[in-house]
């Protein structure tokens, strides 16, 4: 008897347990599903206003662009706040950028917010947008394209080591960091970077009604602050979101009112990744080397 009733407490707490961690379960997928229901209910969720974040360096993001692209086809999201806080990135990046903000454009109003610090391929962007505000201290402009390039023939000379490159032609490998630049690499290089101005200039011109003077006096790559860039002629107003959603109201015809909405941020693990991986990327010798091709960034200790 005496072990029969221990058999029946053993199986008593047994199922104590068992129903302990079964409810902890459902509790668990209860709680999943609240997030995830929390998560996507901007999906057909009643109409809204979509902010899409733009920060740190900008580069070709397939990712993103998918996630443009699906504002432009959400029937419920009225409009688009793109909200950049960058210092720019690589030439093919901005520009991908603008193209898919463009695209979104061509379906319902963009209104770019810059935040501290939007210039070279951030602006290129920005300017993708129907209007453009930004605060009176924003650092701004910087409309340009540089090519880093760092030679250590010098340095291998004095530790004895040599190098020797075996190329098809005289500008194949143009630039490399184990002997001079020519004088002929550098006029070929000197023109890829005066092609890809020109294109940026030919954006800004377009987008803002920049010709002439007005044009020549932001080509040169300078930085500007919010209200110099409104004197500038390359901002619409300063302000920030509410300014940019009371203009949404008022010129383009989007009810008051509306919620605005994250759409396509990185989820907070990746934030951390990515927070994570910059570390590593703060000093200008790093952040010259992981951009790959031309670049249109500011930084004011490359200046």
């Amino acid at each position: 008897m005496a072990l029969d009733a221990d058999y029946l407490i053993d199986r008593r707490r047994l199922k104590r347990r068992l129903s302990f961690w079964r409810g902890l379960g459902i509790l668990a997928v209860l709680l999943a599903g609240l997030a995830a229901f929390g998560r996507f209910s901007d999906i057909g969720g009643g109409d809204y206003i979509a902010r899409h974040a733009v920060q740190g360096l900008i580069v070709e993001d397939v990712r993103r662009n998918r996630a443009l692209a699906g504002i432009a086809e959400d029937d419920n999201a009225r409009a688009l706040i793109v909200r950049i806080d960058s210092p720019g990135g690589t030439v093919v990046g901005g520009e991908s950028l603008y193209r898919s903000l463009r695209a979104v454009a061509d379906r319902k109003p963009v209104v770019a917010v810059l935040g501290g610090l939007a210039t070279s391929a951030g602006y290129m962007a920005a300017i993708g947008a129907d209007r453009v505000v930004a605060r009176r201290s924003t650092i701004t402009g910087s409309i340009g394209v540089v090519m880093h390039t760092t030679e250590i023939s010098g340095l291998l000379d004095k530790l004895g080591i040599g190098a020797e490159t075996i190329r098809s032609g005289p500008l194949k490998a143009m630039p490399s960091g184990f002997e001079k630049l020519t004088d002929d690499g550098r006029e070929v290089l000197q023109e890829l970077i005066a092609d890809s101005h020109r294109m940026f200039l030919d954006l800004v011109a377009e987008r803002r009604g920049l010709e002439g003077a007005g044009l020549a006096r932001v080509a040169d790559g300078r930085v500007l602050t919010g209200r110099q860039a409104m004197d500038a002629d390359l901002i619409d107003a300063i302000g920030g979101e509410t300014d940019a959603v009371a203009w949404l109201e008022a010129e383009k015809g989007v009810a008051a009112g509306l919620p605005v909405r994250d759409v396509g941020e990185a989820d907070r693990f990746a934030r951390l990744l990515d927070r994570a991986a910059s570390l590593g990327e703060r000093t200008i010798f790093s952040e010259r080397l992981t951009l790959d091709g031309l670049v249109s960034v500011w930084h004011a200790g490359l200046r």
